[in-house]
Formats: structure tokens, sequence, C-alpha cells
């Protein structure tokens, strides 16, 4: 047996072991009916998989048909809880395969490890001078949000993260045989803890709900596993390079939307974004606390024993009679570094207070700092201080405000207000009436007066007055949190130069951007463009070469380090355009602005919107930054974490960590690569942009003529998904539609996406890439071996690819059939189901043509296990749904026990396929 057989073989012992404990519990619960129930129906949908009987397919379809309350909610709860052991069981795996690399002494790195990646440098003879560039520019920001579908209720994650402790417990070889009998007992009390917790939220979480999901996976996980990573970079650079003192800054940071997306969410206020801030401060605050409590313990170093610095021993005592009353100082005087920590931790407590407590997060990083460095002179010599340096570390990622809060609105909110404020001061009756160059011309004028324009507050509408009241707000975050707590202001739907300076405008009227009278600019905040839809990416380069050219904004630019943030949305293009012309756009948008750039001398970041889902974006960490232009990695990255994949991601620390790690390493050695690289041009041939040119014209045609050319998709969408069931889920304080409307292009992408997922026909993330393929190799001979030769060498097509054939795998299209026959007009159903059962053999056919594979995902054996595993259990799901949807409309007022039994399935099918919306 090979190692790579061993190691499937210990998860499919995992997942026997869970599922024979689901069994019994489905015993104990509802007799050998229930449990008889559920299996007949596992092994029916097995035997369909492996040999596809019509037959045996109907008898199922009627028997999945026949069931009736309660047993039908139990059968649903059965295969979703099955699914919930199988997401742990593949994430122990994970973990485990992970131990394995680090256990090996071969010198094999894993890959995407950062052992690997530095190793994978000195080979490419990459010098120390590049890599110390490299370092200074390297930027790896994750932004967290919560507006997708993270389903999954806080207690549930909790159980989730109990029974994998315990599964990893399982995993030594050195357990009594009483140890691993109470752990079998443990894992089967969190087992049936599982199946007898309510897995449904309620009610909709309100934003403070979302934002305290968000802190969760700063409090598990995110504070401890962050500076593991720089201190793991460090330590490879020092065994690869020991001939260089290094010092890694600080590269790997979070962010956050929760609490500061106001895009269309009207329960995102001035005073919740304060809340969010505070609750962020509190956390972090919390947390310091208790590393310090620790060091306390630790740090019994004694001036009777050892020799410490005088001049600490006297600022200790200063401190003391400055912040302590004489009951609180810590009694043993010899004790310096002791009685240095309570001061410290004295004035954490009244951070944010009073005076007494610290104004900025440097004054307690420069204490810490003071601690080490006194510490380091009678520590013994090649002997770190891994604590207190970490500590450290943890303070200048963290600060006081724990994660930069992005604030985000659409470009449509900003106008109307600015218009209001202008016809009040008489600079314009109707600023939302002039053509652009007139708007610009305005704005720029207001922007070089020092003077403000605001009258009282209180006489303009409701509307505008929230929208100063957010920059108001953003300026007194700066002074209570700090700079770092609010750096970025986003604007969805950004179409033109007059959108991006409004907001300038804005921030000039809340002190956050001034001239002063001497002409000096004095800026503290970043303003990005969102390039959302297919048009928008196009039109992108030429508006940045006009903001670039204006010396207003050059000025503030200057201010702001010569940096700009331009985000790219993957939600909308993909809506409009399809998948496959939606990737092209943004890499060629990507490319063309970063030239813009460069030709200005400008720093630029990307903010990548991905959602967690392949009709968004979706995927591995590393390979969203390897598919990118490699040239525009160099000057940061910024990726949108969505609330789908934190718990997946996030939840445990080990996984944590090598999300981070994969994520890292990919970036730290394509940018090191890439520097070097004389010519960065040369990452790529010509040829394969003219073809992806060319396919993703195919691709468009194709796409729009189904999606905007036939008159009844939007009726087929309508009834051949769970759209209208989505939602009463309860999973996000967000609307389904930014204008409470049913137009298409009012619909958000995330439920456009969730819907077609949970139907299985996955439409957004593969539909029209067939055609614009296959087109693309009639047009010449030689056109299929330039696909082979772009899939093998070049990571955005390979990526982009792989991509598909994951939406293939988890698409099925006998199972989208039933929700095409839950359509009223049959001859709607019929000719748009048959166009896109055609479109995805064709894509099916094109992928194994172009990878050389005989089955899809064959190049990934792992994933492609894990999804073959799943598919049957997500039959039954998709069975039990599409039979409550025909319930469903059938009765004018439903049952509280069938809506439930309709979320159920849509949370359980959720949980099957990984992703979701």
């Amino acid at each position: 047996m090979t190692q790579t057989d061993n190691q499937s073989s210990l998860l499919r012992n995992d997942v026997k072991k869970l599922g024979t404990i689901l069994g019994k519990i489905l015993k104990h619960h509802g007799g050998d009916t229930l449990f008889n129930q559920v299996e007949d129906i596992r092994k029916s949908t097995i035997d369909l998989r492996q040999d596809f009987d019509q037959e045996a397919y109907n008898e199922l379809k009627q028997k999945i048909s026949g069931l009736k309350p309660p047993m039908r909610q139990h059968v649903i709860r059965a295969f979703s809880t099955y699914f919930n052991l199988v997401n742990i069981a593949e994430q122990n795996h994970r973990i485990r395969r992970r131990r394995q690399y680090q256990l090996k002494d071969d010198g094999v790195a894993q890959p995407f490890s950062i052992e690997g990646a530095v190793a994978s440098i000195k080979d490419n003879n990459i010098s120390t001078e590049v890599i110390e560039d490299v370092l200074q520019k390297l930027s790896l920001e994750l932004i967290i949000t919560a507006h997708p579908t993270e389903a999954t209720k806080r207690t549930v994650l909790e159980i989730q993260k109990r029974i994998s402790t315990i599964l990893q417990q399982l995993d030594s070889p050195v357990l009594t045989k009483r140890e691993r009998k109470n752990l079998d007992e443990s894992l089967f009390n969190e087992v049936t803890a599982l199946w007898q917790t309510d897995e449904l939220r309620h009610r909709k979480p309100t934003v403070m709900d979302e934002v305290r999901n968000g802190l969760y996976y700063f409090d598990q996980t995110l504070f401890e596993v962050l500076p593991d990573i720089h201190q793991e970079l460090e330590e490879q650079l020092e065994e690869h390079y020991p001939n260089t003192q290094w010092k890694v800054p600080n590269f790997l940071t979070f962010g956050s939307w929760i609490g500061g997306d106001r895009d269309g969410n009207p329960n995102v206020t001035p005073e919740i974004t304060w809340e969010t801030l505070t609750r962020q401060r509190e956390l972090v605050l919390k947390k310091y606390k208790k590393v310090i409590e620790e060091s306390m313990r630790r740090f019994s170093h004694s001036t009777t024993r050892t020799t410490i610095d005088e001049s600490l021993v006297l600022q200790v005592g200063k401190e003391e009679d400055t912040y302590m009353q004489p009951e609180e100082i810590w009694p043993v005087t010899s004790e310096v570094y002791r009685r240095k920590f309570a001061v410290i931790l004295k004035r954490l407590s009244e951070t944010g207070i009073s005076d007494a407590g610290y104004e900025h997060s440097e004054e307690l990083e420069a204490d810490l700092d003071t601690i080490k460095q006194s510490v380091e002179k009678h520590q013994p010599s090649h002997h770190r201080l891994k604590m207190i340096r970490k500590l450290i570390r943890q303070v200048q990622l963290f600060g006081f405000h724990l994660a930069s809060l992005d604030i985000r609105n659409h470009s449509g909110e900003h106008e109307p207000a600015l218009a209001e404020v202008l016809r009040a001061v008489h600079i314009t009756d109707d600023y939302a009436g002039l053509e652009e160059a007139e708007k610009t011309a305005v704005l720029e004028k207001v922007l070089n007066d020092p003077r403000p324009l605001l009258l009282s507050k209180d006489s303009y509408s409701k509307e505008t007055q929230e929208v100063l009241k957010v920059f108001t707000m953003i300026k007194q975050a700066h002074e209570e949190f700090g700079p770092r707590s609010i750096e970025v202001y986003l604007i969805s739907m950004a179409e033109s130069a007059s959108d991006i300076l409004e907001v300038l405008v804005l921030a000039k009227e809340a002190g956050i951007y001034a001239q002063l009278p001497d002409g000096t600019i004095r800026s503290g905040l970043h303003v990005a463009p969102l390039l959302e839809t297919i048009d928008d990416l196009v039109a992108g380069p030429a508006i940045m070469k006009q903001m670039f050219e204006m010396d207003v904004y050059r000025r503030h630019l200057e201010v702001r380090g010569n940096h700009q943030e331009v985000m790219l949305g993957y939600s909308d293009g993909s809506k409009d355009g399809g998948t496959m012309t939606a990737n092209w756009k943004l890499f060629k948008a990507q490319q063309e602005i970063h030239d813009v750039a460069k030709d200005y001398d400008i720093g630029l970041k990307f903010f990548h919107g991905r959602g967690g889902s392949l009709g968004r974006g979706g995927g591995p960490l590393n390979r969203s930054i390897l598919s990118q232009p490699a040239e525009t990695l160099g000057d940061g990255v910024k990726i949108t974490e969505q609330g789908e994949v934190l718990s997946s991601r996030y939840l445990l620390e080990d996984i944590a960590y090598r999300s981070l790690e994969q994520g890292a390493s990919a970036l730290l050695e394509s940018t090191a690569k890439t520097s070097q690289a004389a010519e960065r041009s040369n990452h790529r041939d010509s040829t394969w942009e003219d073809a992806m040119e060319r396919v993703s014209g195919h691709s468009l045609k194709k796409y729009q003529s189904l999606v905007f050319g036939d008159p009844d998709f939007l009726t087929y969408f309508n009834e051949a998904t769970p759209l209208n069931g989505l939602g009463a889920l309860n999973i996000g304080s967000r609307p389904m539609s930014r204008k409470n409307s049913n137009k298409f292009e009012d619909l958000r992408a995330i439920p456009w996406v969730f819907a077609w997922t949970q139907s299985r026909q996955l439409i957004p993330a593969w539909y029209a890439a067939g055609t614009g393929l296959h087109a693309f190799t009639e047009e010449n001979d030689g056109n299929l071996e330039l696909l082979k030769k772009m899939y093998q060498e070049w990571p955005f097509f390979q990526s982009t690819v792989n991509n598909l054939q994951m939406a293939l795998m988890k698409a099925d299209i006998n199972t989208a059939k039933e929700y095409a026959d839950l359509v009223n007009d049959k001859d709607i159903a019929d000719r748009i189901f048959n166009d896109i059962t055609e479109e995805y053999n064709k894509t099916r056919r094109i992928l194994l043509e172009i990878t050389g594979k005989e089955e899809l995902l064959d190049h990934t054996p792992n994933i492609q296990e894990s999804v073959w595993r799943r598919n049957p259990y997500v039959d039954p799901l998709n069975f039990l749904q599409v039979e409550l949807i025909k319930i469903m409309r059938e009765e004018d007022e439903q049952s509280e026990e069938l809506l439930t039994e309709m979320l159920l399935t849509i949370s359980g099918i959720a949980a099957g396929l990984r992703n979701t919306g």
C-alpha cells in the first residue's frame, strides 16, 4: 500500500467511525424505522451513482416523495448531520497530512509551505538583496465579510471544533486503552449533542451578531496564528540564508467589512460602525491582558539572582508612582519585570477610559521592547525570547484596533448628498445634471479651496445627514481608535472620476482631508473604486489614468505614500457576462491599470472581492494569488475572505495556519521570482492573451444569448431554483436585492449563485465556457494544442480550467432536471434545460481534451474523491428539496414545520457541496 493510499484509508476510517456513531444515534432517536429508512435511501443513491438505472431512480424518487412528517425532517437532518461529520473528518485529515510532512526527515517540504517557498527561492539563486526588497513591499491583506452564506451557528461550530479535537487526540500512538475508551465516549457524546442541537437560526442575525461571529475567529485562531506565520518565515530565511540578519516586516494582516459595509444594508449605521470598533478594541485588549498575565508568571527574574538595567528599575518606580495605587503594586520589589507587567496591565485596563491608559499601541510596544532588550542582556545568547517577541509582533499587527475596518458605500449615495450641499452653498443648482467634465471641475475647485462648504448639518435632508455622519464618524474613529482603525473608503459601482472625487470632498468636510492655507495637504483616508460590471472593468484603466493626471488627486496620493487601492468585483461581472468572460476581463483590467499606475510611479494594490463559491471567484487562497498577473503582485494583494469560508479556514488553529501559509508562500515565491526577472512581460505569451480574447468573445455571446436574450430566462430561474426560500434562511443581515425589486440587475450576486448551486445547475460557475473554448478550437487546427500548452504553463488559465472542472463535478444534470421540471411552462423548461445540458456536455468534453485526462479532477485525486464521496449523500437532500418546493407552491400558507424542513435541505446541501454562494 502506498503512503497516499494509507492516508486515504485513515480518512475513510474517520468517516466510517463517525457514520457508525450517527447510525447508533439514529436508532436511539427513531428506532430501526428511521435507521432503515436512511440506510435504504443511502444505499440506493450510491448504487445509482455507480450504475444508473432509470427504474431504480424513479423508485427512489417515489420513496422520497412518500416521506411524511416527522420522518421527512429526521431523514433530512440525518444526511445534513452526516455532511457536518464528513467535513470535520476531512479537516482533521488535512491536519494529519501536514503533521506527516513535518515528521519526515527527507528534506521534502509540503507544497505551498513557507519552508518550500524559501527553499525554492534559494534553489533559483535569488539574492538576499532581491528578497529584502521583496519583503519591504510584500503585503497580503485578508478582509473578512459577513453578508455571504455562512449558515452555521456558533453553537454548532463549537461542537464541530470539539469533535475535531477528539479525532486529533485519537491519532496519538501512545494512548492507553483507558484513554482511548474515554475519547471514544466523548466523541459519541459530542456527535449526540450535534444531532440534538437546533442547527437553524430562528431570527435573522443583526449586524452586531455578525460582528460577534467575525470576532470569534480573531479570538480563537487569528491572534495566535498571524505572528506564527511571520516567525516561521524569519526562521526559514535564517536557515537558508544564514549570513543575513533577517527582520520580517508585518506583511500578513487581517481587516474586516463587518460593521462597515453600508452598500445596500441600511442596518449598518455610523452608530453600528462605532460599536464595532469598540468591540474590536475590547477584544484585543482582553487578548493582551491574558498574554501579559501569563508573562508575569514566567518572567520571575530577580535582581537578587541577575543584574537588571538600573534605568529600567528607576523607570518602573516612577511608573508605579504615576499609574498605580499602593495596593496594586507588585509586592516583590526585586522582581522588576513582574512590577513592569503589573504597570502595563493597569494601563491596559484604563485604555479608552482614562488618561492613565495608553494613548496608542506604540506606547505598549515600547514598554514590551524595553523588557525584551533588558532580558536579552542577561539571557544566554542564541536562545530567543519567543513569548515576548510574539507579543510585540501581535501589538504591531493588531494595535488597539484589532483589524482595520473598511467602509463601503454605493456611489449612488454620495452624488445626491453632495448635490444638496452644493446647491445649498450656491455652487451649482443641479450637480447631478452636469456632464462628467463639469462635475470633476466643480469637485477639483472645492478640494483646492481650504474653506469648508457645509452650512449647519441640520438644514440638510435626513439622507444627506446620514452620509455626512459617516465621514464625521470616521474622523472621530481616527482620534479615538487610531488612524489604522479605518484606512479605506470603498465606492461600489464606481463608474467615473467624479465618483472618486465626491468621496474626497465629503472627507474634506469632515476634516479627514484638508488643504491648508500654505498649500500643504493632509489626508487620512485611501479612496478606492470598486469596479464590478464588465463595462466598469473595461473603463477602469481610463478612469484611473484620469485620476492620476489630476493635480489635486496626485497631491492626495503623495500624502498617502503614492499608494492607490482598486477593488475588483468578481460577482457582478460573472453575473453580467459569465465566468469565462468575467475572469478574462478581470485579468486584463489588472494588467492595464497596473501599467497606467507604473507610468505615474504609483504603487497599486488590487483588492480582489472574491466569494467562497466557484461562481464568485472562489477557490484556495494560494491558487487565487497565482492566477493573477504576476507583475501586479509586487505592490501587495488584498482579498476578501467571505463569511461562508471562515469556519472551514479559521475555526481550527492548524487549518488556519495551513490556509495562511499557502497564501503567504505563494505570494512570496511568485513575487521574488518576478522581481528577479529582467522582463516581467516574459511570464506569458502574447498569443495566449489573444486566444483568451477570442475565447472570451465567443463565451460572452453564448452567455448573454441565454441570460439576456431569452425572454423566459428569469421565469426559469425563479421557478427552477429555491430562490424564494433563501430569504427565510436567516443567514445575513443584508437584503437579497439592492432596491427590494425583482429586476435582474438589482438581484445580488450572492443569492443568484446560491440558488443555482442549490439546484445543482451551477450556471454562474461554468455556463458558456464550453462554447467559448470549443469555438476557439474550431477557428484553427492548432488552437487545441495552444490551449493545452496554456493549461500546462499559464497559472491563470490553469486555475480557470481547474475551477471549471470543479464546477462540473459539483453540478449534476440528473438532479438539475428535477428542478427544471418545477417550471410551470414545459416548453420553457425543456428549451432552456436542453440548452444547459448541451452546454454542460460540450464543456466537459473540451475540458478533458485540454487537460488530457480521462475524468474531471484527475489532477487532484484528494478533491476528486471528496466530491465522489459526497455526491450520493447530496442527492437525497436535493430530491427532498424539490418535493418541498412543490408542496410550498401548492399551499397558500406554509406551516412552520414545512419551512423548517425547506431550510434544513438548504443548509444540508450547502454543507454537502462546501461551496454555497
